[in-house]
């Protein structure tokens, strides 16, 4: 999913109409957990996916059926099982239920909560529990099957832009050559060795209950920076440098240094080059009702900005392995 702004009212579902791979997956979800009980809602939101409020037996499952070419996007459905499950037994994530191959979609339990707001998440107590639960998450030692490098990420997406004929935006070949500078800076850090991440920490993806804050939609999961989660939590829910230092603080328990400060800002650079050329590639062939090059627009705007400040190449300096 994308920003909150992506988010949008989705007309329920009606049986008639509901597409064969659903009602596929609806009979072999009712074997599993008893009868559907009542009608399908949509939920809102899911630009990537189909997200549904089914009852099986008197219990709600949300049903995710993912979108077609997900896999261009950078999505593994393993990692996102096997890191919902994680999530879900260290008490941030949805508790998954199951996972179907045909046709492909998981199944985890409802969660009675509200979509959460940028400036919520920016409330002194939900960064000290977002960033708890991500360091919880970082060093759980879960294996995922594959890799998450925003930097070849972005390139991958140029590819497939330039491959079907399109132009990139005038601003990527500067922004791509500053996000080498990056990973070639961090590359040998041991704070930035690879761990299992998130990597889409944006206000959609949060739902808040009476209990808890709930981390949801773990598809772009893979083994990657730590520091990514962290810059994409305070790149999309737009910190402010105090917001940076208290994130950083909860999440090291410790006053934020110099080095670990420029990190945080290098990757939130990284961040806004993913989420504009996610946006870029989307606006190709739109299957959906979104803005997705408006959205691209957004980040690059940001990016170009964060990317030309004098200050840049201190942070590259600050952050360099000593």
């Amino acid at each position: 999913m994308r920003p909150g702004r992506a988010r949008r009212t989705v007309p329920a579902v009606h049986e008639e109409i509901s597409p064969p791979e659903l009602t596929q997956a609806i009979a072999r979800l009712s074997a599993l957990f008893g009868p559907r009980q009542g009608g399908i809602r949509a939920l809102e939101g899911g630009v990537s996916n189909r997200n549904l409020l089914v009852n099986f037996g008197g219990t709600d499952y949300v049903v995710r059926l993912p979108g077609k070419d997900t896999e261009l996007l950078g999505i593994d459905r393993e990692a996102e099982r096997l890191a919902t499950r994680r999530a879900a037994d260290l008490g941030m994530a949805p508790r998954v239920a199951a996972m179907l191959d045909h046709p492909p979609c998981l199944v985890t339990c409802y969660v009675e909560g509200k979509t959460m707001t940028a400036e919520e998440l920016r409330d002194p107590g939900v960064v000290a529990e977002v960033a708890h639960a991500l360091r919880a998450f970082h060093d759980c030692g879960l294996e995922l099957p594959g890799r998450f490098e925003p930097y070849e990420l972005a390139r991958h997406y140029a590819d497939h832009v330039t491959a079907s004929g399109a132009e990139l935006p005038g601003g990527f070949e500067a922004a791509f050559e500053r996000a080498g500078q990056i990973a070639a800076t961090l590359g040998e850090h041991p704070e930035h060795r690879p761990k299992p991440t998130h990597n889409d920490l944006l206000a959609a993806n949060f739902l808040g209950t009476r209990e808890r804050v709930v981390i949801v939609d773990w598809e772009y999961a893979g083994m990657g920076d730590p520091f990514f989660d962290l810059g994409s939590f305070a790149a999309n829910n737009e910190f402010s440098d105090d917001e940076e230092q208290r994130l950083l603080e909860a999440y090291f328990r410790e006053p934020a240094s110099p080095r670990r400060t420029a990190a945080l800002k290098l990757l939130r650079f990284m961040s806004d080059l993913r989420e504009a050329m996610w946006g870029v590639l989307q606006d190709v062939a739109p299957k959906l009702d979104f803005d997705f090059r408006g959205y691209a627009g957004m980040h690059f705007e940001r990016l170009t900005q964060s990317g030309g400040d004098p200050g840049f190449p201190r942070l590259l300096e600050e952050a360099r392995p000593r």
